[in-house]
């Protein structure tokens, strides 16, 4: 048995996979089916405001760090290692810990980390890479992005999600393309994201040879440059808002702006709503839901990403004002 096997170091997951691909669902049914392990999640967002933070179910055997405004595979890499040796003091005996890479990530400065580092290689060992695909939105993303063909190149798990809002020929062609850019990794089907996880944990699907034949210098000290034209902003708002309002102003405006607005993401202050409304769009596919119920004294406020080229900020801040409750 090789050192990058020996059972005493923490196996890490990392979960990538472009905007709005389903990694933060992915993440909470991992964690709903391990609730007898002590699990630790690094959540890593494109934004300064730290939104899946939110919507991550924890209980107290599991410890939730975020990194916001900046990506684990640029200038915060050096907390990842950082992060790891704290972790492994401070948690005693972890079972496993989690990393979620922001959607615009590039994989291979992320698992680098843990064998340019001493200190990180001498306790965790890389698990896997898992991908999650958008079964809707993948091939726009794949001709349109460099980091979604990195993501799905590199990984050794390969989710293609959302299998249940398309047709078995698009699959079918989807698992296609995906091939031609990762012929090795494992490919499962899945529908908000949940599968069997002795599937995705545990399976010591990482190879270092593999990955060198994909990125000969992934173990070089090399920077990652993002699509400048990408970028987040956060819009804030105390006052409760008309979401009868919000989808309508916000599924025209998806309508009309669709392929520049890539990825939003909110919790949302609902007026007549005892609990969060979580609001999430993908290009032009939007879903809401309830979440958790707002705590006693907790102050209620709406926190609002979005993750586009090339938009104007001022245009959102304007059209969410007009949707605050009468």
């Amino acid at each position: 048995m090789n050192a990058l096997s020996t059972p005493a170091k923490i196996p890490v997951t990392v979960i990538t996979g472009y905007l709005g691909s389903g990694k933060t669902t992915l993440l909470n049914h991992i964690l709903t089916g391990q609730k007898e392990r002590k699990v630790a999640v690094i959540v890593n967002e494109f934004g300064e405001v730290g939104i899946d933070g939110q919507l991550i179910e924890q209980d107290s055997d599991e410890q939730l760090i975020e990194f916001n405004n900046g990506c684990l595979c640029c200038t915060v890499r050096g907390d990842l290692v950082e992060t790891i040796g704290r972790l492994r003091e401070r948690a005693g005996e972890l079972d496993a810990i989690l990393i979620e890479t922001t959607g615009i990530a590039d994989p291979a400065p992320v698992a680098s980390t843990f064998f340019v580092s001493e200190e990180v290689r001498a306790g965790t060992r890389l698990d896997s890479f898992i991908t999650v695909v958008d079964a809707i939105n993948l091939e726009k993303n794949l001709d349109q992005s460099v980091e979604a063909q990195e993501q799905v190149a590199f990984a050794d798990i390969i989710l293609i999600n959302k299998t249940d809002l398309a047709s078995e020929e698009q699959l079918q062609r989807i698992e296609r393309r995906v091939r031609t850019l990762n012929p090795l990794a494992r490919l499962h089907r899945t529908d908000h994201s949940v599968i069997g996880l002795g599937q995705i944990l545990n399976v010591n699907a990482f190879q270092l040879e593999a990955k060198l034949q994909v990125d000969p210098a992934f173990l070089d000290d090399h920077e990652h440059e993002h699509d400048p034209a990408i970028a987040s902003f956060v819009l804030r708002e105390s006052r409760p808002i008309d979401m009868n309002r919000f989808m309508s102003w916000i599924s025209q405006l998806l309508q009309e702006q669709g392929d520049a607005v890539l990825r939003t993401k909110g919790v949302f202050n609902a007026a007549s709503f005892g609990e969060r409304v979580v609001f999430q769009s993908v290009r032009m596919l939007t879903t809401m839901s309830r979440f958790d119920a707002w705590k006693a004294g907790e102050a209620r406020q709406t926190e609002y990403v979005v993750i586009g080229r090339h938009l104007d900020q001022a245009m959102f801040a304007e059209g969410l004002s007009r949707c605050v409750a009468s």
